[in-house]
């Protein structure tokens, strides 16, 4: 097995185990890596599912004591930062307070303020046309992007978590960002948490991953667990997915360097 980079912890508020029993269960699986990227503090707390700024420390040492415990398997330190519009120098101040291995950027929250993949606004779909909630989103995303403070993307399509979808061709929507990450050289996973979610699909679509492809924009594949036994969860499917799109190779990080390593 590869590496699975989008592992959760108890201190976002709505994932279960600690990071050693995560580490223990990719030992298990024969992963030669993986990295905890927890949803990153803001400088007020907002909403249920993300550490607060005081939990920091605490995670941080949190990784520290798996590394400790499992010597063998190579444990890196990331974040999944909510990209939200006038917050990028808090992300920079973020990026500046530990040796990361890399920063996730992710978009949950539109305008005007809501998180499109939260179960409590499900019925915002119904009451606006779908086709402009995911235009926020996309562009959203594509911002993400531009912004140059991730070292890759996840879960591009997560608007679609609960089956909602505009009519017609989809492609639309994701050329910008897939312009955008190749311009700003943007890496984006497969994330396999789709397949169970509602939607029932890998995140992203076959097309994005068509089109990411033949943009030259490399890929990652992750399971965004949230529990022990989630991680490298739909990794078969996931990489049958990728090689039939055309990727061959895959991405990992260390210190925000990336490498290449065979898919």
């Amino acid at each position: 097995m590869g590496a699975d980079y989008h592992l959760h912890t108890p201190l976002c508020q709505h994932a279960k185990g600690l990071p050693i029993e995560y580490a223990k269960a990719a030992l298990d699986l024969g992963f030669e890596e993986i990295g905890f990227s927890d949803h990153n503090p803001m400088p007020e707390h907002f909403d249920d599912w993300r550490m607060g700024i005081a939990d920091l420390p605490r995670y941080i040492d949190m990784v520290q004591e798996a590394r400790e415990l499992s010597p063998s398997l190579p444990i890196r330190l990331g974040l999944e930062c909510d990209y939200l519009p006038g917050q990028e120098a808090w992300i920079g101040q973020l990026a500046g307070r530990a040796d990361w291995d890399y920063l996730i950027g992710s978009v949950h929250y539109i305008a005007p303020g809501w998180d499109v993949d939260n179960p409590k606004w499900i019925g915002r779909f119904k009451e606006r046309p779908v086709a402009e909630i995911w235009t926020l989103y996309w562009q959203a995303y594509e911002q993400c992007i531009l912004s140059g403070l991730f070292d890759f993307v996840a879960h591009p399509d997560l608007v679609k978590k609960f089956g909602f979808k505009p009519d017609g061709d989809l492609r639309k929507y994701y050329e910008p960002s897939i312009a955008a990450a190749a311009e700003k050289k943007v890496a984006f996973e497969i994330n396999t948490a789709g397949l169970r979610k509602p939607v029932g699909e890998l995140y992203p679509s076959r097309e994005f991953l068509e089109m990411a492809f033949a943009a030259d924009v490399p890929l990652l594949i992750n399971s965004d667990a949230h529990a022990p036994g989630e991680v490298g969860a739909n990794f078969a499917e996931a990489v049958t997915l990728a090689k039939e799109a055309g990727y061959t190779q895959a991405l990992r990080f260390e210190r925000r360097t990336r490498r290449i390593v065979p898919l």
